[in-house]
């Protein structure tokens, strides 16, 4: 992560991590979806003793996702009851505000960083806003009240949540961690709060940065609130790996967080994961549902086809398709896209035009009931020319 490679997705389990089937198959399940790294409580004996047995079952379904261990209060205890486990993770996360208070705080975090140095594993040290370190805070909100004019508590929060984690890796650092591997995050639950945090701390550093708005909510609320919040912050160049914090739906996959990720990434043309579908929201020329229709038959053929096309056709993934309801768009969207079709509108001629590479390919008739089928065809064909490995 960092530098040069591309912007991680990241997840995490909701599974009782003891529960290893139940787990086995949540990170399967995150990891088909295009989740990179995926992370595990490990809160107890038991999720600890389970986390080999969790990576065997894993490999056996040649799932090679790696885990990253979630640890606070007792990490150090179960890093070193259980060194199979610290070896099977690639990766803890370590939270600074809950290892321990006065003496214990430095020598709980030594143990855990002194077991990543023997495994040779990297560390996340991830401050959150709702486990700050208290001894650290307060003291920050004592010396604050000296002041002749003292700062606002919103300032005084984020000033102590960076210096929370670039003291601890600091600290690492002195233990002897390498530089890269530690690995920041600094979240909040507020979208302006965690756009200025990162912003200040990433002014400071040059550490692997985690992003992530903590406690984002749920469906449209979460996913617009992480998706404003890391948004802004990639666009600005900040950033290695992201993960949304999604409330999970009834009915709905966890998954849903990675998804929605990848959505974010490829609409900002940071990263491609399978062809773009432009398609308009409708309006009063719209009054037939057949484009609706037509656009999410497309889109659900591409999600099916899209792991065959995956490894038969090389960059297919960076192909656009539009898929249009009326004349005011419609024929502008499906030039600029590599495929496009364009339904008419009320009132208009009853033909539908193709477009292939801005050129016009053929033209349909209204009504044509086998639009989606010729469509599709249209679609493989272009494909297996342009992307064909020998062409």
């Amino acid at each position: 992560m960092g530098s040069d490679h591309p912007i991680v997705i990241q997840s995490m389990t909701n599974t009782p991590t003891a529960d290893i089937n139940a787990t086995v198959a949540q990170v399967k399940e995150l990891a088909d979806a295009g989740s990179e790294l995926v992370r595990l409580t490990v809160n107890d004996f038991e999720a600890t003793a389970a986390i080999p047995e969790i990576v065997k079952k894993l490999t056996a379904l040649n799932c090679h996702v790696p885990l990253i261990g979630d640890f606070h209060y007792n990490g150090h205890i179960l890093l070193t009851k259980y060194p199979e486990t610290a070896q099977a993770l690639s990766k803890y996360r370590i939270n600074p505000g809950n290892v321990g208070k006065g003496e214990k705080h430095d020598e709980n975090f030594a143990t855990m960083v002194q077991v990543a140095i023997k495994h040779d594993k990297p560390v996340r040290i991830g401050v959150n806003w709702g486990s700050l370190d208290q001894e650290l805070f307060t003291k920050r909100m004592d010396d604050n009240a000296k002041l002749a004019q003292p700062k606002d508590f919103k300032e005084v929060v984020i000033e102590a949540m960076i210096s929370s984690a670039l003291d601890s890796a600091a600290y690492a650092k002195k233990l002897g961690l390498a530089h890269n591997k530690i690995v920041l995050s600094v979240k909040m639950s507020e979208v302006q709060d965690m756009i200025s945090v990162y912003q200040k701390i990433c002014k400071q550093t040059d550490y692997v940065m985690h992003l992530g708005l903590t406690e984002a909510g749920g469906n449209i609320k979460g996913i617009a609130a992480s998706s404003a919040a890391l948004g802004i912050l990639l666009q600005q160049g900040y950033g290695d790996t992201i993960r949304m914090s999604l409330t999970p739906e009834p009915g709905v996959s966890r998954d849903l967080e990675v998804r929605a990720c990848k959505a974010l990434l490829q609409s900002m043309d940071f990263r491609y994961f399978m062809p773009s579908v432009t398609s308009c929201p409708g309006c009063g020329r719209t009054n037939s549902n057949k484009f609706v229709e037509l656009a999410k038959d497309i889109n659900t053929y591409i999600e099916i086809t899209m792991p065959h096309w995956k490894l038969h056709y090389p960059g297919v993934e960076k192909m656009k398709v539009a898929v249009m309801g009326c004349v005011v768009n419609g024929p502008g969207e499906s030039k600029y896209a590599d495929i496009g079709i364009s339904l008419p509108g009320s009132s208009e001629k009853p033909s539908i035009p193709i477009f292939q590479d801005g050129e016009l390919l053929m033209t349909l008739k209204g009504d044509d009931p086998k639009i989606k089928e010729t469509f599709i065809e249209i679609l493989e064909t272009y494909i297996q020319k342009k992307f064909s490995v020998s062409s």
